[in-house]
C-alpha cells in the first residue's frame, strides 16, 4: 500500500511538472564561458498578447540553483497564462567552492568576491539578451522585464543599473537598449563606488523584501566604498530621492523567504506589469505588509549572510 501511494504521488508530481512546463518552447545555448555552457529556456505565452516577456534570473547565493528548477515552473506557467513570455537564463556560479568569511580581517576580500560574482552574472545575462536580439525564438528582446530571486535579484538590479549607465559590460547590447522594468525578490545592489546612481532614468522597479532578512540586506551594509544596498536603502537614497518609478513591499515577520514568494506576491506583480510597465503609469507604492496569511518558509528565514555566501 505504501509503495502504491508513493508511486501515485510520483505520478502526480510528474504530471504537475509536465503541465507546468506545457508552454516550454526550447532550450538554446547562448554562450560558452570558461568551462560553462550557458543556456536559456524559453516559455511562450498561451496567447500572443503583445505584453512584455520576463527574463528570469534564479537564486542560490552564487553557489547553487538552476534556470529550470522545478520550483519555478508553476510560476512560469502562471505568467504564460496571463500573456507573458518567460526566458529563464543561466549564469556562472562564481562563489561555488569558495569559502566566504565576514570577520573584520576578511570582510573586504569577501565583499570583492561578491561584487565579482554579481558582475559575472550581469555579463552572462547580457549574453542571453544579445542572443535574443540576434536570434528569433518567439520573444521580443526589446520588450523585456528582468526579474530575479535573491542572488538573481542582485544580478537583475545591477543589469538595470549598468544599462542605464552604459557600462563596459552593457556594450554588448545596442546603445539604445533598456529593460522595460525589473522585479526583485529580496535583492540588492552590490556597489564598489558608494551609493548607486543612474545616469539615465531607470525603468519602473518592483521590490519585495522581508524586513528581517539576514541574508541579503533589507537596508544597507557599507564598508569603505563597498556596500550592499537593499530594497529599503535603494528607495530611500536613490529612487524616491530622484522621483523614479518604483513599488516596494516591505514584509513584517518575514526574512529571506520573500525571495521564494513568487505566488503570494502575484497580485502585486500583475498590477505592476499591467500598469507601471504595459500602461506606462507613473505609479509609486511604498507599502508595509503585515499579513499572517502569507506562509513563512522558516528554513529561508533562518539563513544568514554567512549561510548564503
Amino acid at each position: 500500500m505504501a509503495r502504491r501511494r508513493a508511486l501515485a504521488f510520483l505520478a502526480f508530481l510528474l504530471l504537475g511538472l509536465t503541465l507546468a512546463a506545457q508552454n516550454y518552447a526550447g532550450t538554446y545555448t547562448v554562450a560558452q564561458k570558461d568551462t560553462c555552457e550557458l543556456c536559456i529556456d524559453v516559455y511562450l505565452p498561451t496567447v500572443d498578447s503583445g505584453k512584455p516577456s520576463v527574463l528570469f534570473v534564479f537564486g542560490g547565493g552564487f553557489v547553487e540553483g538552476s534556470r529550470n528548477d522545478r520550483y519555478y515552473l508553476p510560476w512560469f506557467k502562471l505568467l504564460n497564462e496571463n500573456g507573458y513570455g518567460v526566458v529563464s537564463a543561466d549564469y556562472r556560479l562564481a562563489l561555488k567552492g569558495k569559502r566566504m568569511r565576514f570577520d573584520f580581517i576578511h570582510i573586504l576580500q569577501s565583499a570583492k568576491a561578491i561584487k565579482e560574482a554579481v558582475d559575472m552574472g550581469v555579463e552572462d545575462v547580457f549574453s542571453a539578451v544579445r542572443y535574443l536580439i540576434d536570434n528569433e525564438v518567439g520573444i521580443n528582446p526589446y520588450n523585456l522585464v528582468i526579474a530575479g530571486s535573491s542572488a538573481g535579484a542582485m544580478i537583475s538590479l545591477s543589469c538595470i543599473l549598468e544599462t542605464c549607465n552604459s557600462s563596459s559590460r552593457a556594450s554588448i547590447l545596442p546603445d539604445f537598449f533598456r529593460f522595460k522594468g525589473a522585479m526583485s525578490f529580496a535583492g540588492a545592489i552590490m556597489s564598489d563606488f558608494g551609493v548607486p546612481e543612474y545616469k539615465s532614468t531607470p525603468p519602473p522597479q518592483l521590490l519585495f523584501h522581508g524586513i528581517d532578512d539576514g541574508a541579503v540586506a533589507y537596508d544597507k551594509i557599507a564598508f569603505g566604498r563597498y556596500g550592499i544596498y537593499g530594497s529599503s536603502a535603494l528607495v530611500r537614497d536613490v529612487l524616491s530621492k530622484h522621483g523614479y518609478d518604483y513599488a516596494i513591499y516591505r514584509y513584517v515577520g518575514h526574512g529571506h523567504d520573500i525571495a521564494a514568494q513568487l505566488f503570494a506576491t502575484w497580485p502585486e506583480q500583475k498590477l505592476f506589469l499591467e500598469r507601471n510597465v504595459a500602461a506606462g503609469m507613473h505609479r509609486t507604492i511604498d507599502a508595509t505588509i503585515d499579513d499572517p496569511s502569507i506562509p513563512q518558509m522558516r528554513k529561508l528565514n533562518k539563513l544568514s549572510v554567512t549561510d548564503i555566501y
